[in-house]
């Protein structure tokens, strides 16, 4: 966990990347946030990027929500507002981490959440992860991951492509506890806490299904809640060439929130 500190600063974002990715990934998006004044706190999730333990697997899905908890005590220190922003995997650890932990956060904002997949596998792999997660919990295969699916700029999917903290591979222990927890997410909508909430989705997302989000979204018994979708951008939208108004938006978000 690392934190980038801004002069003079109003709040604080708490940024959880997606799967097989990294912090380091949303360097351009952590200076924004400092220049508007926002102290920034990530880090790498377990089994990813640079974190010690086997790269694409976790024995728990509690082990995603109690890093950001401890993520969270991190920002709670600067005594100043703070907004948590999850993308994808990372906007799913987001939801089932304020479900499970109390964080008094002045905002959640989730981009392209994980709360289902575009493709599954076929009935004989997903039974056959059902059954080995159990006996070799720290097997497993290829994420499925595309790099033409994540972002429609050419510079981008270049460097993901050849970024060697990437994790290409995923164990089936780490598969069953990703479903877990989508499955407790849809199913317990309503223990979402009351906090002011901004979805943004992707009209063109081929990584996870969108409508899944939608139906979460509808869930909700949140009083200041709204939903985005931003038609015709992949998968990654602050990565995408639209990515300045995507970040704009954000920022009116958190702007009229500090302003409360």
């Amino acid at each position: 966990m690392k934190k980038w500190n801004s002069e003079h600063a109003i709040g604080v974002v708490i940024i959880i990347h997606g799967a097989g990715e990294h912090h380091g990934r949303y360097r351009w998006v952590i200076d924004k946030f400092n220049k508007e004044r926002l102290h920034v706190v990530a880090g790498d999730l377990p089994g990813q990027g640079q974190t010690r333990g086997k790269r694409g697997h976790i024995d728990s899905f509690d082990q995603y929500i109690d890093t950001i908890y401890n993520w969270y005590k991190e920002a709670a220190e600067y005594d100043l507002p703070v907004f948590l922003y999850g993308h994808s995997m990372g906007g799913l650890i987001a939801i089932r981490s304020m479900m499970e932990k109390h964080m008094p956060m002045k905002g959640v904002i989730l981009s392209s959440p994980c709360l289902g997949l575009y493709e599954y596998p076929g009935k004989m792999k997903e039974w056959a992860t059902k059954l080995l997660h159990r006996v070799t919990p720290t097997w497993g295969g290829e994420s499925g991951i595309r790099t033409e699916y994540v972002t429609r700029s050419p510079e981008i999917r270049e460097a993901y492509r050849n970024d060697e903290l990437r994790v290409t591979k995923v164990s089936y222990r780490w598969y069953q506890e990703l479903i877990k927890a989508m499955r407790i997410s849809l199913m317990e909508a309503e223990r979402f806490p009351d906090v002011p909430l901004l979805t943004m989705v992707s009209g063109d997302d081929y990584v996870v299904d969108k409508y899944a989000a939608h139906r979460w979204f509808n869930q909700l018994t949140t009083s200041d809640r709204s939903l985005k979708e931003w038609k015709g951008l992949y998968h990654e939208l602050l990565n995408e060439p639209e990515r300045d108004l995507v970040f704009r938006y954000v920022m009116r978000f958190i702007h009229t929130r500090l302003e409360e």
